[in-house]
């Protein structure tokens, strides 16, 4: 007998997926709609007030933290993607991707924390300093504990009865998006970001700390595609009889689809990190060879 589905009457209807549904199937989530236009609008209002009083900033900043974050959010979450992931495990994969790796690149690289530094009030910016300096947010940009979250948060949503619920539940499913953004956030942001947060470490080490989460992908991703037990199975079983979605694939080889995505994708955006970080490593490089002459030229002719 195939069980009723809470929430499926809503996807009755819906047109088989291809591409071009991607960028066709639009819709509001309200709460991610107001959260992405108070976060966005918060931010043009600090580039417009620093900009009001004569103050640069670069374009480059707000470009990255309003079209590649908060922009790639709405993609992510209110266009086709949005409308489809929660009947295709394939297409929820893309979306993980985009929320939980470039969401936060693209945030990290507009340098919000630098941009309320500048534009808050006194009492507002003592406030965001205590927060940077606490003890909380030292734990929590520990580097081996970021690491650690960005590695299990995954295991703990597909491998419990966390997806599945995300499925039935329009606030879990919100939640859930937030999570990825936030748990790819707090291990990104001091590896890549601008802002002056707790937790950043040598150059090195932050290659270091973005390579090991190249394997960790290509083994979740293995682990997903050879799997016999599907991840929300009575879910993807019961779709295609209870919405009326007869043209869903074999959940199975949706499974299988979405496990080579998470592995392909994994490695291709770990590539992109390592390559912002290479990049920032020989500009600071250059940075710090540039001061070092400055300091020898001064002392050559104060000796003079």
């Amino acid at each position: 007998m195939i069980p009723i589905l809470d929430g499926a009457a809503e996807l009755a209807g819906l047109p088989p997926f291809d591409l071009g549904r991607v960028f066709t199937g639009w819709g509001i989530d309200p709460f991610l709609f107001v959260l992405l236009v108070w976060v966005t609008g918060l931010y043009l209002l600090g580039v417009w007030t620093l900009r009001r009083r004569g103050d640069a900033w670069p374009l480059g900043r707000t470009v990255s933290f309003v079209v590649g974050g908060m922009c790639l959010f709405g993609f992510a979450t209110m266009s086709g993607l949005g409308r489809y992931d929660t009947v295709l495990l394939s297409v929820h994969m893309v979306q993980h991707m985009l929320l939980a790796m470039l969401v936060p690149l693209f945030l990290a690289l507009g340098a919000p924390v630098t941009l309320a530094l500048r534009t808050l009030p006194a009492r507002p910016r003592g406030w965001l300093l205590a927060l940077l300096h606490s003890r909380l947010a030292m734990v929590l940009t520990f580097a081996p504990l970021t690491l650690a979250l960005f590695v299990a948060s995954p295991w703990a949503l597909y491998f419990t009865g966390w997806y599945d619920a995300s499925l039935r539940s329009d606030y879990v499913h919100e939640m859930m998006h937030v999570h990825l953004v936030l748990v790819g956030a707090l291990f990104f942001w001091p590896m890549v970001g601008i802002d002056p947060v707790p937790g950043r470490i040598a150059y090195p080490f932050r290659l270091l700390m973005v390579f090991l989460t190249l394997p960790f992908h290509a083994f979740l991703g293995v682990t997903i595609m050879g799997q016999t037990e599907l991840i929300a199975g009575d879910w993807y079983r019961a779709l295609p009889e209870t919405a009326g979605l007869a043209w869903l694939p074999d959940p199975a080889a949706d499974q299988h689809l979405a496990g080579g995505i998470l592995w392909g994708s994994g490695d291709i955006i770990g590539l992109v990190f390592l390559a912002v970080l290479f990049t920032q490593w020989v500009r600071a490089s250059m940075k710090e060879a540039a001061r070092e002459d400055r300091r020898l030229d001064r002392l050559e002719r104060s000796g003079g």
